[in-house]
């Protein structure tokens, strides 16, 4: 019996001094964020966190990164999303939770609702995700969790438009709506995740950086981003603006318009020695269409609207920033190519 008190008793220690050192954490990296007037965020217990993942059962896994696993999660009678860091990198989880609570009140920002300070990582909990994560389900034959390959049926069309408008909505909202605009840093396919609606929320803010009043870019030694996504001014430069996230945008919008990895189009059109551009125009586009019609939409108007996909993601990769349009004005675009009718 004394044994068991005494490791409960250490437990609880542990938990009550994680606590303390998270939450002054939190509250700092909240008042910066904010500017002094932190959006108030629930505060969990372990055991409340525990009771909605079932003991963090590996089935209730819905999505995994280098650096944490996304639960699905019962909590009070809703469906929640508990996203749990498995490696320890302290900036990046504080820094998660308080751009996260900042851009909550966005409709394709998943949801903050609150977080568990008692773990020595700070466990996050959200709005559920209850179509998972876009990385499952933007191509026709796409890994599983597991790494398997799965044939699925391939996303409308006019889905993929809408998601591409919601997230570029997003992340024009993240570059201007702040005296200071933040850069995402690491926008891809895995960081977007579906309501049960289809909506798309824009998540995963562990790596994104402010730019100072009045400056315009920032310098950091650390490149982040995912293979192909990454913006070559940023990777030899190190300077950080906007235009970052616009060139991995267009990749992204590339990737969920054609339905294949962006390295795999860059290969691809590198073994038949000819330009990614002329490649995807030449054949991708067809490929579209015809995606398209069997699903019994209209090819002329698909076609027309995948051309100007194609020509705007092209143009968010120019190599030189400033030929790049920003994230606005993208919105604007893809708003015009969605509303396009013959």
């Amino acid at each position: 019996m004394s044994f068991i008190f005494m490791a409960r008793k250490k437990r609880n220690i542990e938990r009550e001094r994680a606590f303390l050192e998270n939450g002054s954490m939190v509250l700092e990296k909240l008042i910066v964020s904010c500017n002094g007037r932190p959006t108030p965020i629930r505060s969990f217990s372990c055991e409340e966190i525990e009771r909605a993942t079932n003991n963090y059962d590996p089935c209730r896994i819905f999505h995994r990164d280098l650096l944490y696993e996304w639960y699905n999660g019962s909590f009070e009678g809703r469906m929640v999303s508990i996203k749990k860091y498995i490696k320890k990198f302290e900036e990046a989880v504080f820094t998660d939770i308080a751009i996260s609570a900042k851009m909550s009140p966005h409709n394709n920002v998943l949801r903050l609702i609150g977080c568990c300070l008692e773990t020595q990582i700070p466990t996050l909990v959200y709005e559920s995700a209850a179509n998972g994560s876009l990385a499952y389900r933007w191509g026709v034959s796409n890994s599983s969790l597991n790494g398997e390959q799965q044939q699925r049926e391939p996303m409308a069309w006019q889905s993929k438009l809408k998601i591409a408008r919601e997230i570029a909505h997003a992340i024009a909202y993240l570059h201007t709506a702040f005296s200071r605009p933040i850069i995402h840093r690491d926008i891809k396919q895995g960081n977007i995740f579906l309501d049960e609606h289809d909506v798309a929320k824009l998540t995963d803010f562990s790596e994104s950086i402010s730019i100072p009043e009045g400056e315009t870019h920032i310098v950091d030694r650390h490149v982040i981003g995912s293979r192909g996504f990454v913006c070559p001014h940023y990777a030899t430069t190190l300077r950080i603006t906007e235009k970052i996230d616009v060139f991995s945008f267009g990749s992204f919008l590339l990737e969920l318009t054609t339905g294949q990895r962006i390295y795999h189009l860059a290969k691809t059109a590198d073994d038949e020695g000819v330009e990614l551009e002329d490649y995807i125009e030449n054949v991708t586009i067809n490929e579209i269409v015809n995606l398209a019609i069997q699903a019994g939409q209209r090819g002329a108007v698909v076609e027309q609207q995948a051309q100007a996909a194609v020509k705007l993601a092209l143009l968010c990769r120019e190599k030189d920033p400033e030929i790049r349009p920003n994230m606005v004005d993208v919105t604007k675009e893809l708003r015009k190519i969605e509303r396009l009718v013959l």
